[in-house]
């Protein structure tokens, strides 16, 4: 690949095509709960320094992070009924950038007009399924989709978030990329666990593009094309995301070299569980270094990230080599030249939603959708390979803290004692 296609794939600061790019979709960048405990957070998005709040009105802010009277850090300010107040001269600004006082100035001339002068950069923050969502693009804003998933009953949902010190887009391109499960995540897990053999080779790939993202399917060894993994197959969730049946990740951009992966997790009750509703969904964050600086490879997410920054801050796709196994790679990237393109044209790209009657429940293909969705009881759900898994903790990521396993395990109806010991190794 040349270099300035390269270029045009990573960079997402404001005014760089990709960024231009990715600001007309609804980003996720973290969980409700998460501003349970203090309501004020700084954040960095897309090259931006911003602070994310919740007023004690229940609004959403997401601004600039410093005020426009001093350029104080709001992250530091504190939460009113009509906004976040700075912390340094009192300026309260409302969630949609407005100044409501400057109380010196309103005492002592009260009939300037700074205030209307008074304006901070502000972007729409919405609520969805535990998660908070940003958009940051131009108006009018597209709806932001109810993912089919976000609707399911009689589950426990959790969002596990993790700091990745590498360029979006080599995260991304992991999530069409079918046969490093096969390497990654089967053979490299069993050597780490002492065994020589080797899992199941892929035989046989497909990829195909919906209205939503792509789609890759596989055939492995012992299976057939009567494998749902083959006829429906897991989806590249675009322009950002990967949706797998039990879960979402998204991938998104911090700045050019660091990426923010927010992780949407639902697992279903066993049925003698039913009915369960669940009155907040936890929000934590996994480390991705041990101790002594190495990158933890104990889980699935933890295996995938250390594949991406070993790619460098900025993959140097000039010096790669593609293989047969990377057409769908392919062609997300040429889909992506595609919209950036219609982008600069005025167009709307792939999967934007403008209809509110469409984007109420939207549809994604699943391979395992009674598993996931439908239930089954608890000796079922015992023996299932993926639930007997989940029995004993959390494979995904590193670092459930105890509270949301034991929330967890009682969701489940499960012995919290069951977990293995190694989910809470000291790394």
């Amino acid at each position: 690949m040349e270099n300035a296609k390269n270029e045009l794939l990573c960079r997402v600061g404001p005014g760089a095509p990709m960024g231009d790019l990715l600001r007309r979709y609804w980003m996720p960048i973290g969980g409700a709960s998460e501003l349970d405990d203090n309501p004020v957070k700084a954040v960095r998005l897309f090259g931006e320094d911003l602070v994310l709040f919740k007023d004690l009105s229940g609004n959403y802010g997401l601004l600039d992070r410093h005020c426009p009277h001093r350029r104080a850090d709001l992250s530091y300010g504190f939460v009113e009924k009509e906004g976040i107040r700075c912390n340094y001269h009192g300026w309260l600004i409302d969630h949609k950038g407005g100044c409501v006082e400057q109380p010196f100035e309103d005492t002592f001339n009260p009939k300037s007009p700074l205030r209307k002068k008074c304006t901070s950069p502000a972007y729409p923050v919405k609520e969805l399924a535990g998660l908070l969502w940003a958009y940051m693009g131009p108006d009018p804003a597209p709806e932001l989709p109810v993912w089919d998933p976000f609707t399911w009953k009689n589950g426990f949902v959790e969002v596990a978030i993790a700091h990745i010190p590498c360029n979006w887009f080599q995260c991304q391109e992991n999530s069409i990329d079918p046969v490093h499960f096969e390497w990654m995540h089967d053979n490299w897990g069993k050597r780490q666990r002492g065994e020589m053999d080797y899992s199941p080779k892929h035989k046989k790939l497909g990829f195909e593009e919906f209205d939503y993202g792509f789609t890759y399917k596989r055939i492995r060894e012992g299976a057939t094309e009567d494998d749902p993994l083959w006829t429906i197959g897991r989806v590249t969730l675009w322009p950002n995301g990967f949706y797998l049946g039990s879960h979402f990740e998204w991938r998104v951009p911090i700045d050019d070299e660091n990426t923010l992966s927010v992780c949407w997790f639902f697992t279903r009750v066993p049925i003698e569980q039913e009915p369960y509703i669940q009155n907040r969904i936890p929000t934590w964050t996994g480390p991705i270094k041990d101790s002594n600086g190495r990158w933890i490879s104990s889980h699935i997410i933890n295996q995938d990230i250390i594949a991406w920054v070993g790619q460098g801050a900025i993959a140097d796709r000039t010096k790669e080599l593609l293989g047969s196994s990377d057409r769908g790679i392919a062609m997300i990237r040429n889909k992506f030249f595609e919209d950036m393109q219609a982008v600069q044209e005025g167009r709307d790209p792939k999967g934007i939603i403008r209809d509110p009657e469409v984007a109420k429940k939207v549809l994604l293909p699943i391979a395992t959708p009674k598993q996931q969705r439908d239930g089954m009881v608890k000796k079922d759900w015992m023996a299932d390979p993926y639930f007997s898994r989940r029995s004993t903790g959390f494979p995904w990521l590193y670092g459930q803290p105890d509270e949301v396993w034991n929330e967890y395990a009682n969701a489940m109806g499960i012995d919290p004692g069951r977990r293995d010991p190694r989910e809470t190794a000291v790394v």
